[in-house]
């Protein structure tokens, strides 16, 4: 039977994430003092790394298949090494960017319960970032990097929502719809990552996987149990929420989860070498299939709590015939169900990026015509961000015909870099120097 081990960083760098926990994450003595109000069944959140015991000692797939996993990054081939390592910066990255975003908006939770959740995953979130960190520090990426585990730490504690690796976390919430619809979209597709990278021919690395993927199954738990929660309140005709709502942050957050799996013609590469089991378009199918299961049952709790007269059975073969025919039956309308976009809606990066194509798969001629549908179909919030603007700024440049869409992909977002190693740079530096003992020094305030 597989067991885990525990290690902490190095005292500097512990403190390091300790001081970005207490600016970043101010909630998270609550979440502590009342772990056993929220969470009795479950063990008390800690702080450290996790690796699992008795993982695959072969390399699993690829051209290495058969021979021994790499215990080190210089065990393995230059080209090997620097994937590896901008997977482990991407992952850190994209931890500690979901917490930043989530807390925007965690007070404005209607629910007590659904904010504890939110706010549980937040400091699961941070000990991910940490187990990345871990990897970091314990071997040698110095040649791989150009960079020292101090350079690297510093670089992805100062990053900011505008700033993180991946465009889905430089997105500001503007209501604690994000926080859910975000859960139950985009930490899906980070399960999908982290299932690939357990099977990683670096050993570290597959051997982290596990205790986070037990964790991000409660993480998907925040995004789906509070939005079956309210589909049926919803349909009980409550104020707070509607599915119109729900709707629009669907269409703000599916195109920002398919474009987390990479290009869709891409991760040959990562087959190739050990690092990951799938394709991105084979990833990105995989997790489409299952967001559609989510949307459908969703939309099945919505109509059993319009319709309670009707059985199961007769549930579903209404909500089947509202697919397939539209249509109305006994007042709820096709138009008034969930659904997902096209899969090339409002993208802006991999195959069908800066493509004008709308929700029900429509083609736009005119860049204003496909702003106007934009418009419309998304939360009114959200196009007031800076996101949405440097996506339009994008979209026109490429209209006019300024930017190929290539190029456009690679100025999205406008990266906004703070701090970074940069010596001159004025922001606060996280991780203090080695004769700097006391754990709050330089604490951002």
């Amino acid at each position: 039977m597989a067991t885990t081990t525990t290690t902490e960083l190095p005292k500097r760098y512990h403190d390091a994430v300790e001081r970005w926990r207490q600016t970043y994450l101010p909630d998270f003595d609550y979440l502590i003092e009342n772990w056993d109000r929220y969470f009795p069944r479950d063990p008390r959140f800690r702080l450290c790394a996790y690796r699992e015991c008795g993982m695959p000692c072969a390399i699993e797939c690829g051209e290495d298949q058969g021979r021994p996993k790499h215990r080190s990054a210089a065990a393995m081939k230059p080209e090997v090494a620097h994937q590896l390592l901008a997977q482990i910066r991407a992952q850190a990255s994209t931890e500690f960017g979901s917490i930043q975003q989530h807390q925007l908006t965690l007070a404005r939770a209607h629910d007590e319960e659904e904010q504890a959740m939110v706010l549980r995953m937040m400091a699961e979130e941070l000990r991910h970032g940490y187990q990345m960190l871990h990897l970091l520090v314990e071997d040698d990426w110095s040649a791989v990097a150009g960079a020292s585990a101090d350079q690297m730490i510093e670089e992805i504690l100062s990053m900011r929502t505008g700033s993180h690796v991946l465009g889905a976390f430089n997105i500001d919430f503007e209501s604690f719809v994000d926080n859910v619809v975000f859960c139950a979209l985009i930490d899906r597709v980070g399960k999908y990552q982290l299932s690939m990278q357990k099977i990683s021919s670096y050993s570290p690395m597959a051997e982290s996987m596990p205790q986070m993927l037990r964790e991000e199954a409660f993480h998907l738990a925040t995004g789906v149990v509070p939005l079956r929660r309210w589909v049926v309140k919803a349909a009980q005709g409550s104020p707070l929420v509607t599915l119109a709502v729900i709707q629009k942050h669907l269409y703000k957050w599916v195109p920002r989860a398919l474009e987390m799996f990479g290009d869709e013609r891409g991760g040959a590469t990562n087959v190739k070498w050990g690092l990951k089991p799938m394709k991105n378009q084979e990833a990105q199918d995989q997790y489409w299939r299952e967001i559609e299961k989510v949307v459908r049952d969703l939309n099945m709790r919505y109509l059993r709590a319009r319709l309670t007269h009707l059985d199961l059975a007769g549930a579903e073969a209404a909500l089947a015939k509202l697919e397939t025919e539209g249509g109305a039956i006994e007042g709820v309308r096709a138009e008034d169900l969930l659904r997902l976009p096209d899969r090339e809606f409002f993208r802006r990066r991999g195959v069908p990026a800066f493509r004008m194509v709308g929700v029900d798969g429509e083609r736009f001629e005119e860049v204003e015509a496909f702003l106007n549908h934009l418009v419309r179909v998304l939360p009114d919030g959200y196009r007031a961000t800076a996101d949405f603007r440097d996506y339009v700024e994008s979209l026109r440049a490429v209209a006019r015909g300024d930017r190929s869409p290539e190029e456009a992909q690679k100025q999205m977002p406008a990266l906004r870099r703070v701090g970074g190693v940069c010596p001159c740079s004025k922001s606060v530096r996280w991780v203090a120097e080695e004769a700097v003992e006391s754990p709050t020094s330089g604490a951002a305030r």
